[in-house]
């Protein structure tokens, strides 16, 4: 079974997970500091071989009402250079309340504002990573 990438795409930094080789259990590995589209599609691609993945999940920003706002447009123009980049199945996932349930982890676990920021985007591509396995994986299993 091939493990599956998540990326939480944000203006400076993209957030990145991966599941386990059962595809039970994401896992943050780290932060991509965004230098520039064709930098962060070889990180992308550099990442994507290491961890032999063969899906990547991005989260969707949507608004809180569903529509679609600049985040969520620079997400998509992101997904669509990813997908002439990349040679693996690309799918977005709604990501709405994982940065406010990544935020209630770190306030729960007593995290400074600042390393609360600093380690957002790698716990919400966890978050997005865990919620596609947990609706989509474990769901064809059963």
């Amino acid at each position: 079974m091939q493990r599956i990438l998540s990326l939480d795409f944000g203006e400076k930094r993209i957030g990145v997970a991966v599941s386990d080789s059962l595809n039970i259990i994401a896992q943050s590995v780290g932060t991509i500091e965004r230098k520039g589209i064709k930098n962060d599609l070889k990180k992308v691609g550099e990442l994507v071989k290491e961890y032999e993945a063969g899906k990547i999940i991005v989260g969707l920003p949507l608004n809180m009402d569903g529509t679609e706002g600049k985040s969520a447009n620079r997400a998509m123009d992101f997904v669509k250079e990813l997908k002439k980049e990349i040679q693996v199945e690309v799918e977005m996932l709604d990501e709405r309340l994982t940065t406010a349930q990544g935020e209630r982890v770190f306030l729960e676990a007593d995290m400074s504002r600042k390393k609360r920021k600093q380690n957002l985007d790698k716990i919400a591509a966890q978050l997005i990573l865990q919620n596609y396995l947990d609706l989509h994986v474990q769901k064809d299993r059963i």
